[in-house]
């Protein structure tokens, strides 16, 4: 039987992969995770390796760029435009972005658009407010939820710190019955993304050291789709073993 472990906190979602991020009252969950999420990124023009997206782990500063929508949106929830750090606004398809980020990073970029999106592990990424507060307890650094880029940001009941590593393997749903539901299917490791101050793009290298020294790397939780639906901030959020999830199917 599903059992209540806490409320969405807060949903977030990340238009332009490595850029600033929107929050959200209501969100609609799709097989391919929130809909209008990550589906831009730069491709690297230069890049020969399997991953060629521009990432902020290579330009810190790409967390500055901000994604707008000046009317109606692009192809569904996609945004019209980027505000660059100077504060220009600026197609998000067109060459004068491309040559403004890639002159930052060195390089040539290209705007690529992704319908089923751009991810490094899985579709959806969940983290606890507890958790984020004792990182940032351990590591003495201002605490903030967006250093870790989660879409799902859960006000658990326990307030346990890394309590999301119990959910691995089980499921996690957003009403009773017949709503929108998440298999949870891993722990997730952390790159330098959480040493960078989501204002500023400064860096505090303790963050990542602190998991790394603490948790073995690895901070809040990632998840599959297996149940479409609306996700809403000050829903209930239910757990259940995948076991038991099964026989009820």
């Amino acid at each position: 039987m599903p059992i209540k472990v806490g409320e969405v906190e807060a949903l977030f979602r990340y238009p332009v992969k490595s850029m600033r991020g929107e929050l959200l009252d209501v969100a609609d969950l799709g097989w391919h995770g929130l809909d209008g999420d990550r589906r831009l990124a730069f491709r690297r023009a230069d890049a020969r390796g399997g991953f060629p997206w521009l990432t902020a782990s290579t330009l810190p500063e790409l967390i500055l760029f901000s994604p707008q929508r000046q009317g109606p949106a692009v192809d569904g929830n996609l945004p019209t435009h980027v505000r660059t750090p100077d504060g220009e606004d600026l197609a998000v398809f067109s060459q004068e972005l491309a040559t403004e980020v890639g002159r930052r990073h060195g390089a040539p970029v290209e705007m690529m658009h992704l319908d089923r999106g751009i991810f490094d592990e899985a579709s959806i990424s969940v983290i606890t407010s507890a958790t984020v507060s004792e990182i940032g307890r351990l590591a003495a650094q201002r605490t903030d939820v967006r250093r870790f880029r989660p879409n799902i940001l859960i006000a658990s009941l326990r307030s346990v710190p890394f309590e999301e590593d119990e959910w691995v393997g089980g499921v996690l749903s957003f009403a009773e019955t017949n709503d929108a539901a998440i298999a949870i299917t891993n722990r997730d490791e952390r790159c330098s993304m959480v040493n960078f101050d989501p204002d500023s793009a400064r860096t505090a290298p303790e963050v990542l050291k602190t998991i790394v020294r603490a948790r073995d790397n690895k901070a809040g939780v990632y998840g599959t789709v297996t149940r479409r639906g609306r996700l809403a901030v000050g829903q209930p959020i239910f757990f259940e073993p995948a076991a038991e999830h099964r026989e009820r199917l």
